[in-house]
């Protein structure tokens, strides 16, 4: 039996950073796209953004971090999810992230990272392809 329903997306802003503009756009593209988006808001924890993707039955995390803590936040974020047996929930995230960090990213188990400049469609395509295709 397949799930069935909008693809369910949690759109978090961990850590200290308080630019929330790019993770606001993103959550209403995502939204207009006909995905139901859950926004945790600012200055979230790593243990908060799981509880909710776990509590919210959330098919996807999408992180947003211009803090320049993205490779901790990010292996936290897998950390527990990996401890609460929930690694069915892919995590994507974009931000200033340099080129460099991005393959270790992905070999920790990040789906997809998006740089500046990369554009909503794309984002909603990737999460349309990616995040519970059977539902796209």
């Amino acid at each position: 039996m397949g799930v069935t329903g909008p693809i369910r997306v949690v759109v978090a802003k961990p850590g200290l950073d308080g630019h929330d503009r790019g993770a606001k756009v993103i959550a209403r593209a995502l939204r207009d796209a006909g995905m139901e988006v859950i926004y945790t808001g600012l200055h979230q924890t790593p243990e908060q953004i799981v509880d909710t993707a776990i509590q919210e039955d959330a098919d996807a995390i999408g992180l947003s971090i211009l803090s320049g803590a993205h490779m901790t936040l990010f292996a936290k974020v897998l950390e527990l999810l990996r401890e609460r047996e929930a690694e069915d929930i892919k995590v994507f995230g974009g931000g200033i992230i340099p080129e460099a960090d991005i393959p270790p990213l992905k070999e920790q188990g990040v789906a997809e990272i998006f740089t500046p400049g990369a554009t909503t469609t794309s984002i909603v395509d990737w999460v349309r392809k990616n995040v519970r295709p059977v539902a796209a």
